[in-house]
């Protein structure tokens, strides 16, 4: 065990370090576009480690959507946001589908939104020395979405009558009886075992990582070259409203374009000090991912959706400025994540 566990420390330090070794040595390359693709580079091998464990678990949850559909109807905002702070941008899509067809409460779709992180988590845990920040972003994106999403269904619900087949609890998947060999739990080992067998399981963790790393590459590029003409990250930082009240709520603008290179951007941002911890969480709770362009798109209600974005800009600005100006000394809590605002 110790000598597989070397190899694979060492496999995973000789991978990490194999872009600075090719890259370094081509001498037609600008010093911004080396940087910028050794550090996307180092962060494919840990990258494809998180999407195959996501992989994984979305293998198995997805033999469980109509329990997931269940809980979220009869918990409703607690329970969406704890599935929504998964680091996959699936579940906002089965969520806003859920939504338009008025089987999710409004309250529900804003808790989905709000502790959605899409991109964000996978970005900085491909960088273990910012793992610190993994926690506290997760927390305080799951505590707005609850306390939003309830007072939300309390005082603004939208009244919609539900299909009624989605009426009925549903069924087990399996109806398990003495003798058989249908049981779930003993199938699901055996199901994922032959699914990891298969090409097919393998793609998705590849592709997704090959957009991950072109996203990171060329933002990375972009912020590399402005480093250089701007001379520090603290000139960077001036130039995107560091500590400026307009600062979140531009981010949280941001945040709602449904697409993963958003989230990605403003992470790097964040980690590059070039944005605020409260921008940072202004942007991830109005990204919703491809679920807002779901809600765009296929929303009747036009009214109903000016009203969400409305609170999920309102909300995300309100805290992001909260937190970016340390009101009330909230700040002191992040201080036992380790982290100084």
């Amino acid at each position: 065990m110790a000598a597989i566990l070397h190899f694979l420390v060492t496999t995973f330090h000789y991978l990490t370090n194999l872009p600075e070794h090719l890259i370094e040595p081509i001498e037609w390359m600008p010093e911004f576009l080396k940087d910028a693709c050794i550090d996307s580079l180092n962060l494919v091998p840990l990258l494809f480690i998180i999407f195959v464990i996501l992989e994984i678990i979305e293998h198995y949850f997805a033999k469980k959507k109509h329990l997931i559909v269940f809980w979220m109807k009869k918990i409703g905002p607690l329970f969406g946001s704890l599935f929504a702070s998964l680091p996959q941008c699936g579940f906002s899509v089965i969520a806003s589908t859920l939504y338009v067809r008025r089987i999710l409460s409004r309250g529900t779709i804003l808790a989905v939104y709000l502790a959605t992180s899409d991109e964000a988590i996978p970005v900085i845990m491909a960088e273990p020395s910012k793992g610190y920040l993994i926690l506290p972003i997760i927390l305080v994106k799951i505590f707005i979405a609850v306390i939003v999403g309830y007072l939300v269904d309390l005082f603004i619900g939208y009244e919609a009558k539900e299909p009624a087949p989605l009426h009925k609890e549903p069924e087990p998947e399996h109806e398990h009886k003495h003798g058989e060999d249908c049981c779930d739990c003993t199938h699901h080992p055996k199901r994922l075992r032959d699914a990891i067998r298969t090409k097919g399981f393998w793609v998705h963790p590849v592709k997704h990582t090959v957009n991950i790393f072109v996203f990171i590459l060329i933002i990375s590029i972009a912020l590399s070259y402005f480093m250089e003409v701007v001379g520090t990250e603290e000139n960077l930082a001036k130039y995107c409203l560091i500590n400026s009240p307009i600062q979140p709520f531009l981010v949280s603008l941001l945040g709602l374009i449904p697409n993963c290179a958003v989230s990605v951007g403003m992470t790097l941002l964040f980690l590059k000090h070039t944005i605020s911890f409260g921008s940072l969480i202004a942007g991830l709770s109005t990204s919703g991912g491809l679920g807002l362009l779901i809600l765009f798109t296929k929303n009747n209600d036009k009214k109903d959706t000016a009203i969400i974005i409305g609170i999920l800009v309102a909300v995300s600005t309100s805290v992001g400025l909260i937190l970016q100006y340390n009101v009330f000394g909230i700040n002191k809590i992040f201080s036992v994540f380790g982290l100084d605002l």
